[in-house]
């Protein structure tokens, strides 16, 4: 894998632009070309696994701007609370992320469950900016902070037989009103590939935007896989398993043709209902072309070398 490239193109916390300014659409577009890409960092740069220290020289920005934090935090997919985005975070405002805990567990030599706190000490999180690509062909730029993933599975020793990640989702009608809904097969479970999981661009996110995350952005922990479109990027993560066979997950068993298991973003590949070679970024009038594996091949093409990207993953 290019870590060395990745690590390089690392975003630094300096070049987050505020979420105040991103609140007030004007006051952004008012900084001007030069002010804008002193704030910016490219948002489709590929971090790596670690933060670039402050001093060193700052990336050329790229034209994707950042989402705003209010486009970002109430515009949601979380069937657990709700089939409307916009009402997802009015239904999730009373989600309760404390007490949470993690199972890490399956073919491992030590697992272990963490609490969140135990996470976020132990793997201090680094800022992200990474696009989001929805299956429904509209996207986002967001700038997350997480951990990489692979430090946690490092941290519990997958065995030799392990070839899978399994991820499953809190169950718990009480407080997730759309579970009533009849049809899926809950809780939420979702699934990649080890050398996937490995891959330094995979994180856990802990917060957006420098603050931590809202429950109807997955709060307290979620998965994100940026070359794959977002539903792969589990919510409110309560486990996660070491298994050897491909495990099963929610979309792919509800309907298998349209959602397959490895769902990487791919223009050329139509949804069997629409078109995914555009995109309709949120806060814009337009669509724009859509990137392969969402803009990140340079990083990720390797890992799917021999294998028939014409068929809908």
């Amino acid at each position: 894998m290019k870590t060395d490239r990745i690590q390089s193109a690392a975003p630094k916390p300096h070049e987050i632009t505020p979420k105040e300014v991103y609140l007030n659409r004007r006051q952004f577009l008012a900084l001007g070309a030069a002010g804008a890409a002193a704030a910016v960092l490219a948002a489709c740069a590929s971090a790596g696994p670690g933060a670039v220290q402050p001093g060193q020289p700052t990336p050329t920005p790229l034209p994707d701007e950042l989402n705003s934090f209010e486009e970002i935090t109430n515009y949601n997919n979380y069937y657990e609370f709700s089939l409307d985005k916009q009402a997802v975070a009015v239904l999730s405002k009373d989600f309760r992320t404390r007490p949470w805990t993690v199972e890490v567990g399956g073919l491992v030599n030590r697992p272990q469950t963490f609490g969140i706190e135990d996470l976020t000490r132990l793997f201090p999180p680094e800022e992200r900016i990474y696009r989001l690509r929805c299956v429904e062909a509209w996207s986002m730029v967001i700038p997350w902070l997480g951990f990489p993933l692979a430090e946690l599975l490092k941290a519990v020793e997958p065995t030799g037989s392990a070839k899978y990640v399994r991820f499953v989702t809190l169950y718990d009608p009480d407080q997730m009103p759309g579970l009533d809904m009849p049809g899926y097969p809950w809780p939420y479970q979702e699934g990649l590939r080890l050398d996937e999981a490995l891959h330094p661009l995979t994180i856990l996110s802990t917060g957006l935007y420098g603050e931590p995350l809202l429950p109807q952005n997955g709060a307290p922990l979620r998965l994100v896989v940026p070359w794959k479109y977002g539903f792969k990027s589990i919510k409110s993560i309560v486990k996660i398993e070491l298994v050897e066979k491909e495990p099963e997950t929610l979309w792919s068993t509800i309907a298998p043709r349209e959602y397959g298991f490895y769902a990487n973003v791919n223009p050329e590949v139509s949804h069997p209902r629409w078109s995914q070679a555009s995109e309709r970024r949120i806060g814009e009038l337009s669509r724009r072309p859509t990137l392969m594996f969402n803009g990140y091949a340079e990083d990720v093409a390797e890992l799917y070398a021999g294998m028939d990207l014409s068929v809908y993953y």
